[in-house]
């Protein structure tokens, strides 16, 4: 989901309980802190020697003792807004970086207003070969000179 979606979600229900719903089926607390906004630039090379590059906006949450705390959906949007100038683009994906032995990120994949709340679904990341071309063009691409790193 990118930024734009995102807060358009977030303004549409303002005044909701915000949650966020883990791949696992559990929730992020409802008393959660976001205590960092940022954009996430990673520059790599693939295995089949490509140069690549892919941003995010990441939102960090911490769990304190204050269970009194409570971030609503039109404040979120507001610290977003805020946070415009080093996003840079609506257009990021979103991702929750979480806490929950591990720290483990997770991207938002949809949300839902049920009952009072607003609920945003985070799935898990996946590994992938971005050079399939190169790599698994034959069974013995990979091996030692097929050229796969």
């Amino acid at each position: 989901m990118s930024i734009a979606e995102f807060k358009a979600h977030l303004r549409k229900h303002p005044d909701a309980t915000l949650r966020f719903a883990l791949p696992d089926g559990g929730l992020v607390p409802i008393h959660a802190h976001v205590t960092e906004v940022g954009r996430v630039d990673k520059t790599f090379v693939d295995c089949g020697g490509t140069v690549r590059e892919v941003h995010s906006c990441l939102l960090q949450t911490w769990v304190a003792d204050d269970t009194r705390h409570r971030l609503s959906p039109g404040k979120l949007a507001d610290i977003l807004d805020r946070a415009a100038g080093i996003l840079r683009s609506d257009e990021l994906p979103v991702e929750i970086e979480h806490e929950d032995w591990p720290v483990a990120q997770f991207p938002v994949s949809s949300a839902e207003a049920e009952g009072g709340s607003l609920v945003f679904a985070l799935v898990t990341k996946h590994t992938d070969c971005l050079a399939k071309d190169v790599c698994l063009p034959e069974a013995d691409a990979c091996s030692p000179g097929g050229g796969c790193c």
